[in-house]
């Protein structure tokens, strides 16, 4: 596609109804299908469509995780640890995007989404476990921000489908609590690669704030249906909607 050539409305909207209903439902910003939806469908360039995909991200996670907070299911300090690496990495991720060969992202993005896969079937997450913060896993929290932030600006993704694994299998957060604390840490990241991005102009604005918006819509309901899911059967419809999406 050129990028003088503009998607529908009405297909912006259908990308962005799908990704809000996922991001409540798993955690997540909703890169995972609003950057292939773009690219493939839409025939957005690659590097675009991660760009753009970024920017709505970022009403999509406030929303997202306002449903969350006000269910109790977050934790603010893990969130803010979060935050602090995926702003700076976001930024690196952002330059890192516009010096790469589309088709090293188009790979870095699948084989990112196959190691997520695997690493959900060793993860089987109870509602009563909960986060027990020292200063070691703060330090970890930071460090594994700056990892995601990287991926956020250079896939489009939020981060969610690495932080929400990750808060369950090694910092022993339960999955409504990771998923929370995953969008709350989104928000800064995702102003953080956007900024990035629009200085690069690998953002189309007209085509987030469609997606952005119907995104908004939808995610309390994604976010009641998590609530709502056994875990496991939480953890195998995301392994399945992974493999779908690879």
């Amino acid at each position: 596609m050129n990028r003088n050539v503009r998607p529908s409305v009405f297909a912006l909207l259908l990308v962005g109804v799908a990704g809000g209903l996922l991001s409540g439902l798993f955690g997540i910003g909703g890169g995972t299908i609003i950057v292939p939806a773009l690219a493939l469908w839409l025939g957005m360039p690659q590097k675009l469509s991660a760009g753009t995909s970024v920017a709505a991200i970022l009403p999509t996670a406030v929303v997202g995780a306002v449903s969350y907070v006000v269910q109790g299911h977050y934790d603010l300090i893990a969130a803010l640890c979060l935050a602090v690496g995926i702003v700076a990495g976001a930024q690196l991720g952002a330059h890192l995007l516009a010096k790469l060969p589309t088709g090293t992202i188009q790979w870095g993005f699948m084989v990112f989404l196959a190691i997520v896969i695997v690493s959900l079937w060793f993860v089987v997450p109870s509602r009563d476990d909960s986060l027990e913060l020292n200063p070691l896993l703060v330090a970890l929290l930071v460090v594994t921000g700056f990892i995601t932030g990287i991926l956020s600006g250079v896939l489009g993704v939020g981060g969610g489908v690495v932080v929400v694994p990750v808060l369950m299998f090694f910092f022993g957060a339960n999955d409504l609590e990771a998923k929370g604390t995953s969008l709350l840490m989104m928000i800064p990241g995702s102003i953080s690669a956007t900024l990035g991005n629009i200085r690069r102009q690998n953002v189309d604005l007209r085509a987030a704030v469609f997606v952005g918006l119907a995104a908004c819509v939808c995610v309390p309901f994604g976010t009641l249906l998590a609530a709502w899911i056994d875990p496991f059967w939480g953890n195998v419809a995301f392994s399945l909607y992974l493999v779908f999406i690879l």
